[in-house]
C-alpha cells in the first residue's frame, strides 16, 4: 500500500496519528479494489471545455425519461458547442431540489437510470455533484444513525443547544441546530447548516469518512470528469470557531484530491463556495494538490453591477487579479446557476449602496432577496434570485437580447472554463409563476420546459429565445477554435474607456483583443491602448476592422484577431 502513503500523510493531519490509522484501515482497501485508470488527457483544460449546467428534468417530454430528453436535444442543438454536462444532484431526494439526498447511489427513478447518463456520457463528458456536506433527514443513513446502528452512531453532529455557536458563519437565516428524537427516545439537537432536512455529516466519524469515500469513487466509475464539491466550506466543524474553511476542510479536500489521482488522475475537483474573492480561492492550494478549479463567484454580480452602472472600472480592476501561478489550476467561470446571484462575494469591492441598487433592481423586477443570519443576530443580503437574463436586462419588459449577449461575451473571454446554465442559454425569463407554487425565491430560476414548446419557440427567428439561444452558440463555437483562449492563456486588462471592458488573451500562435460596450451609448474605442500593430478581423463577425479607432454599438462586443 506504498502508493497511498500521500493519503496516510494527509488522514494524519486531520485526525491524529493514532485514529488516522484506522481511518487508513478502512478506506485503503476501497482504493486499492480500483485498478487505476491512465490519465487520457495531456493537460487537465482547453479552449473546448464548455460545460452546460441543468437539472435532469430541466427539459420534458410526454411519455420520455428527462435524462433522454435532454440527451435527444442535446445532440440535436449543442453538438459543437457543450463538451460537458453537469447534472445537478440527480439522485433521490427529500427538499431543496435535489440538494437533500436519500440516496447518494442511486438516480431520481423520474429522471431515468444510470444507463441514461452513460448514455449521455457517449457524447459529452460528465460532472456529478458530490454532495459532501449533508445528508437527507428521510434516508436510510439517518434511520440507522436514529436507531444507533453500528457504525452510524456518530454519523451526525450532536450539540448541547445551550453551547455559543455565535461565532459560526452562516449561510440562511434558518437556525443552525435542529431537534431529532432517537429511536431510545433521547432528544437531540443536531446542526443542520442549511435546513433541518440537510442534516450534516461528522466527517470526525470514520464511518462519514469510508461511506463518503465510496461515493466519491462510485462517482468516478460512472463516468464523471469533475466533481463538484457542493458547500465545502462548511465540512468541518470546531466550536469555537467560526467553522468555515477550518484547516481541515482543505485537507479533506486535499485527500478527495490524493484519492483520485491514484484511482482516476483525469478527474477534476470543483469547489464551490459563495464567499469572498480571496476566501475563495484558497480552495486551490499551492495550485497542485487541491482543487483543480473553483467557482469565480465574484464574477456574477459584480458583472451584474457593470451593466447597471454602465462602468466597467471596478471589473476591471478585480480582473487583473485572476492571474494563477499554476497551469494545473483555473477558474469555472459562471454568471448564472441554479442559484441565484451571491452577494457576499461583493464584500470589500462594492459599497452597501451600490449593492442596494442591485437589490432594488431585482426587486422592481419580480426578484427576490434571500438573507443570512450574522453572528450579531442581524440579517445581511446573501442571493438576489432572479433570472441573469432579467437581471441584466434591468427591465421585465425589455427584449434585448443583445444586452444580455454582451454580458456573457465577457465571461467567455475571461481566463477560465466557462459554464452556462442551461435558462441562460434559452434565454429564460423570470418563472414568477414557480414561485407562487413552492414558495420558495430559488424557484424563479429552475423552470421545467415542455421541450416541444421550447423548439418552437426556437423555431421562430423573433422568439427572444432564439434570438439568445443562436448568437450564444456561435459564441460558443467561435470561441472554442481560438487558442488564445484556452482557460490559462496569459492575458492583459486594457484600459480603454470606462465603457468598455477589454482584455488581450494571448495564445501559443494567436492573440485576441476581445472589447465589449457594456453602456447603452455608442463609443469610440482607440487602438492606441491594445498596442496592435495592423488591420484586424473580428472573429464573431468575420469582418475585417482597421488598427485605429473602431466604433462599438450599445452593448457590441467584439473578438479582434491581428490578421496580419
Amino acid at each position: 500500500m506504498a502508493r497511498t502513503e500521500k493519503v496516510k500523510n494527509l488522514l494524519n493531519r486531520i485526525y491524529g496519528a493514532k485514529t488516522a490509522v484506522l481511518a487508513h484501515e478502512r478506506i485503503a482497501p476501497l482504493i486499492e479494489k480500483h485498478t487505476p485508470r491512465k490519465r487520457e488527457k495531456r493537460s487537465y483544460f482547453s479552449q473546448e471545455d464548455v460545460v452546460l449546467i441543468t437539472y435532469g428534468d430541466s427539459l420534458k417530454k410526454e411519455g420520455e425519461a428527462p435524462l433522454t430528453t435532454l440527451h435527444n436535444f442535446a445532440n440535436q442543438h449543442l453538438k459543437g458547442a457543450v463538451s460537458n454536462v453537469h447534472f445537478l444532484p440527480f439522485f433521490p431526494y427529500s427538499s431543496d431540489d435535489g440538494f437533500s439526498v436519500i440516496d447518494f447511489f442511486r438516480i431520481d427513478p423520474a429522471l431515468g437510470t444510470w444507463q441514461e447518463v452513460a448514455a449521455i456520457g457517449q457524447d459529452f463528458e460528465l460532472m456529478f455533484d458530490y454532495l459532501v456536506n449533508h445528508f437527507s433527514s428521510k434516508g436510510q443513513w439517518f434511520q440507522n444513525y436514529l436507531e444507533g446502528q453500528k457504525g452510524f452512531e456518530e454519523f451526525a453532529i450532536e450539540v448541547d443547544p445551550a453551547t455559543d455557536l455565535s461565532l459560526v458563519t452562516r449561510p440562511r437565516s434558518l437556525p443552525l441546530l435542529s431537534a431529532y428524537e432517537k429511536t431510545d427516545g433521547q432528544t437531540v439537537h443536531l446542526w443542520t447548516t442549511f435546513s433541518a432536512d440537510q442534516i450534516d455529516f461528522n466527517f470526525k466519524s470514520l464511518g462519514v469518512l469510508e461511506k463518503m469515500i465510496a461515493v466519491l469513487l462510485f462517482y468516478a466509475d460512472q463516468g464523471a470528469s469533475i466533481l463538484r464539491l457542493d458547500a465545502i466550506a462548511y465540512l468541518w466543524k470546531e466550536i469555537g470557531t467560526s467553522c468555515i474553511h477550518l484547516p481541515q476542510t482543505h485537507d479533506m479536500v486535499k485527500l478527495f484530491r490524493a484519492v483520485l489521482d491514484l484511482v482516476a488522475p483525469d478527474v477534476i475537483i470543483l469547489t464551490e463556495t459563495n464567499v469572498p474573492h480571496d476566501e475563495n480561492i484558497s480552495y486551490f492550494g499551492d495550485g497542485r494538490d487541491e482543487a483543480q478549479m473553483v467557482y469565480n463567484f465574484t464574477l456574477p454580480p459584480l458583472l451584474f453591477y457593470t451593466f447597471v452602472a454602465e462602468d466597467a472600472t471596478i471589473l476591471s480592476d478585480w480582473a487583473k487579479s485572476l492571474h494563477l501561478a499554476s497551469e494545473s489550476a483555473t477558474f469555472f467561470n459562471f454568471t448564472a446557476s441554479h442559484d441565484g446571484i451571491g452577494v457576499r462575494p461583493l464584500e470589500g469591492i462594492l459599497e452597501p449602496g451600490e449593492i442596494e441598487k442591485l437589490i432594488e433592481i431585482v426587486k422592481s423586477n419580480d426578484g427576490q432577496v434571500s438573507y443570512r443570519r450574522n453572528p450579531d443576530g442581524s440579517d445581511s443580503p446573501y442571493e438576489l434570485n432572479i433570472t441573469y437574463v432579467d437581471a441584466i436586462l434591468g427591465d421585465k419588459s425589455s427584449t434585448r437580447a443583445e444586452k444580455f449577449l454582451a454580458s456573457q461575451s465577457i465571461q467567455y473571454a475571461l481566463p477560465g472554463v466557462p459554464a452556462t446554465y442551461i435558462h441562460s442559454l434559452l434565454g429564460s425569463r423570470n418563472w414568477v409563476q414557480g414561485v407562487e407554487q413552492t414558495g420558495r425565491a430559488r424557484t424563479v430560476n429552475r423552470e421545467k420546459l415542455q421541450v416541444e414548446k421550447l423548439i418552437a419557440e426556437l423555431n421562430n427567428p423573433e422568439s427572444f429565445r432564439a434570438r439568445v439561444f443562436f448568437p450564444y452558440l456561435h459564441l460558443i463555437k467561435t470561441r472554442k477554435q481560438q487558442s488564445a483562449f484556452h482557460p490559462n492563456a496569459n492575458f492583459k486588462i486594457l484600459d480603454i474607456d470606462p465603457r468598455i471592458f477589454g482584455i488581450k488573451r494571448y495564445g501559443k500562435d494567436q492573440t485576441i483583443i476581445a472589447l465589449t460596450n457594456i453602456s447603452s451609448k455608442s463609443v469610440s474605442a482607440s487602438m492606441a491602448a491594445s498596442a496592435t500593430s495592423g488591420p484586424m478581423v473580428d472573429l464573431i463577425t468575420g469582418e475585417n476592422v482597421g488598427s485605429g479607432t473602431i466604433q462599438l454599438n450599445p452593448y457590441q462586443y467584439v473578438w479582434l484577431e491581428e490578421s496580419g
